[in-house]
């Protein structure tokens, strides 16, 4: 049964709405300033055809910015619990999608993650993690993941595991290393905290297997492991194989870390990793993209260029200015207090949709939620993070900002469905 309009009107969480739109809308100016150019007409929709039009970023925008209206009305008005009910069916039928993309897929950029038809590019890896968020939440509500069991592990590890595999195989690591947001989902909903710590102790063993000789890194193990044994006698009879065990699984890390780094990843990939341990390296070079968009953000002042006045993005210095670096764009014509005003809105959504997500009466509208959340702050986060050399550059687009139509329509369906979830949550779903 379809919901009634003013039913889903009266419960639409209004706020959340309008900062869509306004980061939608501010989306556009940055992509139209981006990609502007002095020696386009004066009035381009008045005087060029449509296929004249379909060569300018700004005019697809608008094109992607029409049909995610309709993406909203119609994640609006379908059954609230199609989204629980179909969530295996949709993730299956993506994972199905993901391996035809590996098969039929032409490489761009050294990936195969883009399915054409005709103008239109789609990438399924960006509506991946709404499937797979819908998965695990629909999983989730069927398990205690306060005391689960490790076939209840195992499942929900390979429901997040699988698509990150398929992606990437399609040489998408970006799009792949955004799956591991869900944990921060995953923790509120009562997993273990202890998963956390060792992954966060994985990420500092890495950093350190990064920067430290392996010499150096295994001798200072090995130190710490014989202080400690000899300031406490009892380690030696209480908890040597686990201690030894230890030892031996961080030394395996350190040699696997070494031979990943140095044998799997491909040489843009290590570059990019080497740029961020040490920034100056090559700045003219390698560091060239990073470089220049630090440039970008500091050359805007307080106040900006103004719009439509940028050096930096107007004469190409920073490469991907309307994907994957515009927040540039932002920075240089728009200054920090452009800057503080899009943190501020993206900030305020985060917010919002955590109040949302908080306010469900069901386990899967919850999880849901935070899995929206987390997500969209781990594309913010990152995004930033790489336009200012805080973070290595991995392709990851910066939410209704960027430039394409699949960020923009993913994000459309990630947010909305959650309203349209939000919208009925006085009415308890199965679980």
């Amino acid at each position: 049964m379809l919901p009634t309009p003013n039913r889903t009107n009266r419960s639409l969480d209004w706020p959340t709405l309008f900062l869509y739109l306004a980061l939608v809308g501010l989306g556009w100016v940055a992509v139209y300033a981006a990609s502007y150019s002095p020696d386009a007409p004066a009035n381009p929709l008045a005087s060029l055809g449509f296929a004249e039009l379909m060569g300018f970023n700004w005019f697809k925008q608008l094109l992607w910015m029409g049909t995610a209206i309709v993406i909203i009305v119609v994640l609006l008005v379908v059954d609230y619990k199609t989204y629980d009910t179909l969530a295996y069916v949709l993730y299956f039928g993506m994972i199905g999608l993901l391996l035809i993309t590996l098969v039929v897929a032409r490489p761009i950029a050294g990936s195969r993650s883009w399915l054409e038809f005709g103008p239109v590019r789609l990438q399924p890896a960006e509506f991946a993690k709404f499937t797979t968020a819908l998965a695990a939440s629909r999983f989730m509500a069927g398990i205690n993941l306060r005391n689960p069991t490790w076939r209840d592990q195992l499942v929900l590890a390979g429901l997040t595991l699988l698509p990150v595999a398929l992606i990437l195989a399609s040489n998408e690591t970006g799009q792949a290393l955004v799956f591991a947001a869900l944990l921060l989902a995953y923790f509120r909903e009562g997993m273990s905290p202890i998963i956390l710590l060792l992954l966060a102790a994985g990420g500092v063993l890495l950093l350190l297997a990064l920067l430290v000789p392996k010499a150096w890194l295994i001798g200072g193990c090995t130190g710490l492991l014989v202080v400690a044994f000899a300031l406490n006698a009892r380690l030696w009879r209480h908890h040597l194989v686990a201690s030894l065990a230890t030892w031996a699984v961080v030394v395996g890390m350190v040699f696997g870390i070494d031979y990943f780094f140095n044998n799997v990843l491909h040489d843009y990939q290590r570059q990019r990793i080497e740029m961020l341990l040490d920034p100056g390296k090559d700045p003219l070079g390698k560091g060239w993209n990073v470089t220049q968009s630090k440039i970008a953000l500091g050359s805007g002042g307080w106040l900006g260029k103004g719009f439509l006045m940028g050096t930096q993005t107007k004469f190409d210095f920073v490469p991907e200015q309307s994907t994957d670096f515009i927040f540039c764009t932002v920075g240089e014509e728009w200054g920090w207090a452009g800057c503080a005003v899009v943190i501020s809105l993206f900030l305020t959504l985060l917010w919002r949709i955590l109040l949302v997500a908080e306010r469900q009466k069901s386990v899967f509208g919850r999880t849901y939620g935070y899995c929206v959340a987390s997500i969209l702050f781990v594309h913010f986060a990152v995004n930033l993070g790489m336009t200012m050399g805080l973070a290595p550059v991995v392709g990851i687009p910066l939410p209704f900002f960027s430039y394409g139509g699949s960020s923009l329509w993913s994000f459309t369906i990630l947010l909305f469905s959650l309203l349209a979830l939000d919208a009925h949550r006085k009415q308890d779903l199965v679980h």
